[in-house]
């Protein structure tokens, strides 16, 4: 079955977020596009909330948003219950987010990673399971 991801972001992640779709439907993965239609200027919050709400609503699997630096649609993803977002800017940190934080979305600093850096980090998140055991009752304590 394939991953539905979806993937939203400003204009600082435009170009980003253009090539990492190209990239997710190479991989075999249905994409939801989520973000700003151009690189004109918006406001962060709002793609990142539509991204949020696909993964909370099950209409996604995971989600990608992107941003200059990848706080702003990471702190916004984070408002929405069941949400687990985390920023990761290398792999290893992508991976560990599945595999130790059950992240559900994934936020990228578009300013501060090349596109090739931004395919390896999106392959080890999509990668990457949770692994439960000691994680879990760390995971179950985030939402109050």
């Amino acid at each position: 079955m394939k991953q539905r991801i979806a993937v939203g972001g400003d204009h600082a992640g435009y170009a980003m977020r253009q090539h990492l779709i190209q990239h997710l439907r190479t991989v075999g993965a249905e994409v939801l596009d989520e973000g700003t239609p151009t690189a004109d200027p918006v406001d962060y919050p709002d793609y990142a909330h539509r991204v949020a709400e696909a993964v909370s609503n099950g209409l996604a699997d995971l989600g990608i948003v992107v941003c200059g630096s990848g706080n702003g649609v990471n702190i916004t993803a984070n408002k929405h219950r069941g949400i687990r977002s985390a920023l990761a800017w290398n792999a290893e940190v992508a991976a560990l987010a599945r595999e130790h934080n059950n992240a559900n979305v994934l936020a990228l600093p578009a300013r501060f990673i090349n596109e090739a850096e931004s395919d390896a980090i999106v392959d080890a998140f999509l990668a990457a399971r949770f692994e439960g055991g000691r994680h879990e009752r760390r995971v179950s304590k985030i939402e109050p």
